[in-house]
């Protein structure tokens, strides 16, 4: 009884099989065919493998939400020289709430301002950096991705020797400030506070004509810092011959969650935008001459995830192209062959009537 069951089973499995099969009498080889076979099957392979190539990339998927908070401290850190002595500058964070930000953590390193070799070709790499960031959006996943990783997370080069002309003022540190719109200037004299508002002490300068504000930004982030990351105004290089210029970045601070394969951390982008003009209360342009970067932070928050394609999605996109490529080979071998027996056939009828119809 058994045997018979495992028979009948046995009779109904094949009964099922849904694939045909062909006796090896009944197949024809052919040159063609065996052309068709070997074009198919290195078709098939090179397709697995870019598949393959394609199943190992990533991509990063963005989404927006709502930013809830509201008490941590922002860092904003900042490296910037400035063409003046400086006994004559001083810099500090006024916000929108009144709060005034004359931190003890910034310095006042008196530097040439003509910069050395090996920062000039570190400039030169950076702004080449920034240029392509401008004209390809799709490279900052590619940062994301690779550079915080810490592949261009060297420290900034200073000048290689000291220079008897120090005519320009490093002004570099780092500042904690709430989470309000602020702005962070750098102009003539140093911040004191009185008891009408914020102010700076320049009686002792304020004659002098000589107020040249060009600058260069070699480092400017807001929130953690994170290797790698190339922030929009690394390198900004602004140089005038115009004295008591007003340089003014109006910038919106994006807080952003980045999870990758290779990092998870918290930073925050920023866009910018920038002007400037010559103060001249003789020709109607009133201000005050400085460097005014002018930050809000964005109610949204960015979540930045890296994704991959899941193996079942590969395993049916790698199935599809062997089935797809299996197919359409099959289906032209037979359109072609059946082309050529036509055009065949009417040669060979042409052939027979000619012989025919002689003498």
């Amino acid at each position: 009884m058994k045997r018979l069951n495992r028979r009948n089973t046995l009779n109904l499995v094949k009964e099922l099989d849904a694939f045909p099969k062909v006796p090896e009498s009944y197949v024809e080889t052919s040159a063609f065919g065996g052309t068709v076979s070997l074009i198919v099957f290195i078709l098939m392979a090179l397709l697995t493998i870019s598949e393959f190539f394609v199943f190992q990339d990533s991509w990063l998927k963005y989404e927006y939400e709502v930013d809830t908070d509201f008490t941590s401290k922002l860092k904003i850190k900042i490296d910037v020289t400035v063409a003046i002595k400086c006994e004559r500058v001083g810099a500090d964070v006024l916000d929108i709430t009144g709060t005034i930000i004359a931190s003890k953590e910034l310095k006042y390193d008196p530097v040439s301002f003509e910069p050395s070799p090996q920062k000039k070709l570190w400039y030169q790499i950076l702004h080449q950096i920034q240029n392509r960031l401008r004209e390809e959006r799709s490279l900052q996943d590619v940062l994301f991705k690779s550079a915080l990783k810490g592949y261009f997370s060297d420290p900034v080069p200073q000048n290689d020797s000291p220079s008897n002309s120090q005519n320009a003022c490093r002004i570099h540190g780092q500042i904690y400030v709430i989470k309000v719109a602020g702005t962070f200037h750098i102009t003539l004299g140093k911040p004191i506070d009185t008891i009408r508002g914020h102010a700076h002490f320049a009686s002792l300068i304020k004659n002098e004509v000589a107020l040249n504000f060009s600058h260069r930004i070699d480092y400017l982030s807001f929130g953690n810092d994170v290797p790698g990351h190339i922030n929009p105004l690394d390198g900004t290089e602004k140089i005038t011959l115009e004295q008591n210029m007003l340089f003014q970045y109006f910038i919106t601070v994006v807080p952003t969650k980045l999870h990758t394969s290779g990092v998870s951390v918290n930073m925050h982008q920023f866009s910018v935008t920038e002007r400037e003009r010559v103060v001249s209360n003789k020709k109607g342009s009133h201000g005050v001459s400085g460097i005014f970067i002018k930050y809000k932070l964005s109610p949204l928050m960015v979540r930045v995830r890296e994704e991959h394609m899941p193996l079942s999605v590969f395993l049916v996109r790698l199935c599809g192209i062997v089935g797809g490529i299996f197919s359409t080979s099959g289906l032209l071998h037979r359109l072609i062959g059946y082309f050529v027996d036509i055009i065949c056939c009417c040669f060979r009828l042409g052939a027979d009537q000619s012989k025919e119809g002689s003498p």
